[in-house]
């Protein structure tokens, strides 16, 4: 029995629906006290946006202002070049997600190094690095370990089966980041004028509704939890425009088919047996982040990479070039239309930054859907 994967989604991008919704946000917009700025904290959402032309359907009152939540693009260049520096020792298989693989370093992508030689393999499915590992026994395998709460939990499921089947030569450089002290720095800052979210989807499967509550509680702004459909994106913009029309600010989940307030407990628990947070890691854009990042903990600290081949590991924090603008775009200060380098000297063939690399960047969706003007 097969089934038509379309129909989970044709519904959600009926364009009908998404005129309808468009018309009503118009309605209500006129009584809003202040230009909306809503910030879509996930790149997702940023592609959807570009896609389907949501922008051009709303009121000029109604704006979108860019988030963090693109884990490659927050990844910065001295973890680049961690990754460049194990794949350049002798006997090690670096494996990480695909995405990765084109980020520039401080001395190039790990692209540019796999083409030297350095045996470097992009996956999509972390697990594929248990059989990698056992097809090389003579070889250290480590995997480069990215992404926000949505990717944490198999990498966490990935850990202890490599210690039930003790697959001894899989080792860890975990870089996972968490959502919630992104928003704080970005709300830190009184240059954004961020007063309202569409809160990351996937995150929220994860790690529930629940991670945002703080969000609303001390900056007094709405979030609405939206699916990445254009449909979903646009009844969120509904409903953010109502809680601001009405002088509100409360969590809403509009992805209910798959969000709930706590999320995911079994995913949650198997995060927690491996993991502890970092006391501080340094964004992209961002800089130090007390409390943003995970590590491994004392169970498993013999299989991380950073302690196993800490004296190969350059420390040094490394800045972006000094003509990408993307940290401003990281931190909602800039759109990629105002850096001057996007599109001419920074493409997806020859990124300079960081958002312009990745599927879920910002540039790359501005440059993919609406070109260089």
């Amino acid at each position: 029995m097969s089934f038509d994967l379309k129909k989970l989604y044709e519904g959600f991008r009926d364009a009908d629906t998404v005129l309808n919704l468009a018309k009503q946000i118009k309605l209500l917009a006129v009584d809003l006290p202040e230009p909306m700025q809503v910030m879509e904290v996930c790149g997702g959402h940023t592609h959807t946006i570009m896609k389907y032309g949501l922008k051009q359907l709303l009121p000029d009152n109604i704006d979108f202002i860019h988030g963090p939540g693109c884990p490659v693009c927050v990844m910065p260049k001295e973890r680049i070049d961690h990754a460049a520096a194990l794949a350049c020792q002798p006997n090690v298989i670096l494996v990480t997600l695909g995405d990765m693989i084109r980020v520039p370093g401080s001395k190039g992508s790990l692209a540019q190094y796999r083409a030297k030689g350095c045996d470097i393999r992009p996956i999509y499915d972390p697990l594929d690095c248990l059989a990698i590992a056992l097809d090389n026994p003579d070889k250290d395998v480590v995997f480069f370990a990215i992404g926000f709460e949505t990717s944490t939990p198999m990498t966490a499921i990935l850990i202890e089966l490599a210690e039930q089947r003790q697959v001894n030569n899989l080792y860890f450089h975990i870089n996972h980041v968490l959502v919630p002290p992104a928003i704080d720095v970005v709300m830190a800052d009184p240059a954004v004028k961020v007063n309202a979210f569409i809160g990351p989807s996937h995150v929220s499967v994860i790690e529930g509704a629940k991670i945002y509550r703080s969000v609303v509680e001390n900056y007094k702004t709405p979030v609405v939890v939206a699916g990445f459909e254009p449909v979903d994106v646009m009844e969120s913009i509904l409903r953010l425009t109502k809680q601001r029309v009405a002088g509100i600010a409360e969590l809403d989940v509009q992805y209910t088919r798959a969000v709930t307030e706590e999320g995911n407990t079994v995913a949650q628990a198997a995060v927690k047996r491996c993991f502890d947070i970092r006391d501080s890691f340094r964004w992209r854009g961002l800089g130090p982040i007390a409390n943003s990042a995970l590590q491994l903990n004392a169970k498993y600290r013999h299989r991380d990479a950073e302690i196993k081949f800490a004296a190969y590991l350059p420390m040094t924090p490394i800045d972006d070039h000094k003509a990408c603008q993307c940290g401003d775009i990281l931190r909602g200060l800039a759109k990629p239309k105002d850096c001057k380098v996007f599109g001419r000297g920074c493409t997806p063939q020859t990124p300079l930054g960081s958002c312009m690399v990745s599927s879920e960047g910002a540039c790359n969706a501005y440059f993919r859907y609406r070109g260089v003007k």
